[in-house]
């Protein structure tokens, strides 16, 4: 048979002392497997283990039949297994219900869950930048060298004032042109005058007229567009006024004023040195009364923020908050740090906030929302970083009920799953509960 191959093939060769006993090498065969059988199995059944030693007792017979007494010690063995005496079971990992007793209760408090109405919250990081249309960065007008910056950094100035005198050409061919602009409007406008009334008489033709009422627009068109180059060249108006009056100009030198009135943020010009129209910084000016800070906003929570939402901006250093609105929510992600900006217009008393600087962003959403809320303190995570909350049982015991979080509103979560209204959560001393439930 295929079993006594296999049994034979583990057979040691017997040695002279062993022929001399008489041993077999069956006999020795089953010796073998019952030592093997009772290294797997040492603890037979016990009535087995009777049965076989009864046997063995009454039928010697069976005793001279190794290849029996090895099947019948298989069948002990396979018993044993079976429906022998099971192993002390091991601790169990499935938490158990912690009862407490009345002096313990009171270290604990419980509260029962309630649908809640809510606004989201959205924490997030900003930076502080000028109010974009209350701020202007102001470039050379004209070409030239600078003789004189009239302000400091951080000068408070009005709209027109002084901020740099430049010996500019563009200036001085400017003033000029202007000069002749209204020297020749003011002869023809005289020449067209008189014309009309040569006309009106029937002493000139109707040709010689309308060729004078001509030539007066024409030069008053000129004078206008030389009055405008000096506008823009941001001549005051008492320098005008000279020259319109025929009086030499305080002073040839062009003037670089301020188009809003505001803060100097920044001066880029210093005495001598050569400015190019049209393209060389000079000044920033902003009215710091007023800042914008850019948050930023990644993923769901984009959906979440919306023009009209009210926001609050901590600086970090205990101060207090500043209230500001969401005023603009971008179209456009950002391809470094995949976040969309909001736009959050704030006040900024004193002064307080600065360009650039770095701020904590709450926006709280307009729209309010209802669900389950719990305390940031009633919520513990498992061995597997699972969340879970400890629940009062009809019983009076506190169990371990498995939860899903939701946003963060304030120092409570939102709870989509896990609870149902009416539930009593245990608020503050969780902890507590689950040290007891350890032990």
């Amino acid at each position: 048979m295929k079993t006594n191959d296999n049994m034979m093939s583990d057979v040691e060769p017997l040695s002279r002392r062993q022929r001399d006993r008489g041993e077999h090498p069956i006999t020795t065969a089953a010796t073998c497997a019952r030592k093997r059988v009772a290294g797997v199995f040492p603890d037979p059944h016990p009535t087995l283990r009777a049965t076989l030693s009864r046997w063995e007792s009454e039928k010697p017979s069976i005793r001279m039949q190794p290849v029996v007494r090895l099947a019948l010690y298989a069948l002990a063995a396979l018993l044993a297994g079976c429906s022998g005496n099971p192993p002390p079971p091991s601790s169990s990992t499935t938490p158990h219900d912690v009862t407490l007793t009345k002096e313990q209760q009171k270290s604990i408090h419980v509260i029962t869950v309630e649908p809640t109405q809510y606004r989201t919250t959205i924490t997030t990081t900003g930076v502080v930048d000028f109010d974009h249309d209350r701020a202007t960065d102001v470039l050379a007008p004209f070409a030239g060298a600078v003789t004189r910056v009239l302000v400091t950094l951080g000068a408070d100035v009005k709209k027109g004032q002084a901020l740099a005198m430049v010996a500019s050409p563009d200036f001085t061919v400017a003033a000029g042109a202007y000069r002749k602009a209204l020297l020749a409007a003011k002869a023809a406008d005289a020449v067209a005058s008189n014309d009309r009334d040569l006309y009106a008489h029937q002493a000139i033709s109707q040709r010689e007229n309308a060729e004078a009422q001509a030539a007066a627009a024409s030069a008053d068109a000129d004078r206008d567009a030389a009055l405008q180059t000096l506008v823009a060249l941001h001549v005051d108006p008492g320098t005008l006024a000279d020259i319109r009056a025929g009086k030499p100009a305080a002073h040839e030198q062009a003037m670089i004023r301020a188009p809003i009135a505001g803060t100097v943020v920044e001066k880029s010009i210093a005495p001598g040195q050569t400015l190019a129209a049209g393209t060389t910084p000079c000044f920033t000016i902003a009215d710091t009364s007023k800042m914008w800070v850019m948050a930023q906003v990644f993923g769901d929570d984009v959906a979440r923020v919306r023009a009209g939402d009210h926001a609050t901006i901590a600086m970090g250093d205990g101060a207090k908050p500043i209230d500001g609105t969401v005023t603009n929510v971008g179209a456009v992600v950002d391809p470094d740090t995949r976040s969309v900006q909001a736009r959050v217009s704030v006040d900024n008393p004193g002064g307080v906030l600065k360009k650039q600087m770095y701020v904590t962003v709450r926006i709280q959403s307009h729209d309010g929302h209802n669900g389950l809320l719990v305390p940031v303190s009633a919520v513990l995570r498992d061995d597997e970083n699972l969340p879970f909350v400890y629940v009062v049982q009809p019983g009076g015991g506190y169990a371990r009920r498995s939860i899903s979080l939701g946003t963060r509103v304030g120092d409570r979560y939102l709870i989509p799953s896990g609870l149902h209204a009416g539930d009593k959560v245990v608020a503050d001393g969780s902890i507590f509960l689950q040290f007891i439930q350890s032990q």
